[in-house]
Formats: structure tokens, C-alpha cells, sequence
């Protein structure tokens, strides 16, 4: 079984290698999906609480980037980047993550799973 979530936080970042108006300071309205897989749990039914779930979204995702500035935390902050920081911040907790879709604009993501190699540009 597949569930997926979506959440949102407000933060800003420069984009110091991009050649246009994104290499100055901006703001986005960041949306991303969680997608996670597991089997049901055969007493409570579900794959996982979706309010366990928003737990470690919120501790380990919301609380960090929301309201802040991404330049603070990665050295080259695209969406692409962004998404790489969350798994790496959501996978420990929850082994059923399968992907992930971050949202910098409305009708433009990226879609993750994974398949990064540590130590990259955005770190």
C-alpha cells in the first residue's frame, strides 16, 4: 500500500550559480509530497498514523527549514537540493519513504527516491 502527504513551509535562499533574478535574495511558498509503501498493519489497519507521520515531518523537516533561509544550511539551495536534505532528514525515521515530490513554484517539482550520491553540490 502506497500513502502519500503533503506539506507546507514558507523560506527563502539565494541561488548563487543560477545567471538570472534567482541569484538574489527571494522567497518561496514550498509544498512537498511524502510518499511512503508498507504493508497494512493488521490490528490498526493503516501503513502508518498519518498524526505519527506529521510528527516526524514536523520535528525533523517543518521546524528546521520553515520561516528560514536555506543558504544557512546548503551551499547551493535549488529544489533539487532541497529534496536531497529532506529525504536525508526523513528516511531514518521512516524506512517506508519511496519518494518524495518537492514543489519551489506551483506546476514545477522534482521527484526523489534516493538516488543521490553523498557529499554533492548542494551539501
Amino acid at each position: 500500500m502506497r500513502l502519500r502527504r503533503e506539506y507546507r513551509f514558507e523560506a527563502s535562499h539565494i541561488l548563487p550559480r543560477h545567471p538570472g533574478a534567482c541569484s538574489r535574495l527571494h522567497g518561496h511558498s514550498y509544498r512537498f509530497i511524502v510518499e511512503l509503501e508498507g504493508p497494512i498493519d493488521g490490528y490498526s489497519g493503516m501503513v502508518i498514523d498519518f498524526g505519527d507521520l506529521d510528527l516526524v515531518v514536523k520535528e525533523r523537516v517543518l521546524d528546521l527549514a520553515d520561516h528560514r533561509h536555506w543558504n544557512d544550511r546548503l551551499e547551493n539551495p535549488t529544489a533539487e537540493w532541497i529534496s536531497v536534505w529532506i529525504w536525508d532528514q526523513l528516511k531514518p525515521a521512516l524506512p517506508g519513504l519511496t519518494a518524495l515530490e518537492m514543489f519551489e513554484v506551483e506546476g514545477a517539482s522534482c521527484y526523489y527516491r534516493g538516488e543521490h550520491s553523498p557529499g554533492g553540490a548542494g551539501a
